[in-house]
């Protein structure tokens, strides 16, 4: 998966069951991406209709914490030096997740910087 040319990123704050520490030697885990044990707590046991619109606005709110940020940053920058990367997760339900949240938020301040410099 991972390679040279292509990098992967790990995006959950656990460590997924069951995987040997060998098969994360070449992927970057960045923590500070993934939603805080709180949030990640409370959306797993809510039973609220509207609850992945309330964690996805409370997620897109704790991705503008100073460690978040640089985490956004270190991601754009892998981006941008190789072109595609590999973002990496063990969720089960990515459509249900942090995960397009996350995608949503690295285009949004791709978009910003963008429109900010359009070179």
């Amino acid at each position: 998966m991972p390679t040279d040319e292509k990098p992967a990123v790990f995006i959950d704050r656990l460590y997924p069951r069951g995987v040997q520490k060998a098969h994360f030697a070449r992927l970057l885990w960045l923590k500070s991406a993934a939603p805080s044990h709180e949030l990640r707590q409370w959306f797993h046991r809510s039973t609220d209709e509207h609850a992945f619109a309330t964690f996805s606005k409370l997620y897109t709110q704790e991705l503008t914490a100073p460690e978040a940020l640089q985490a956004l940053a270190h991601i754009k920058k892998l981006h941008k030096t190789h072109g595609d990367i590999w973002l990496i997760t063990a969720v089960k339900d990515v459509a249900r997740s942090h995960i397009p949240v996350l995608l949503a938020v690295l285009g949004e301040k791709s978009s910003e910087k963008s429109a900010k410099n359009p070179s």
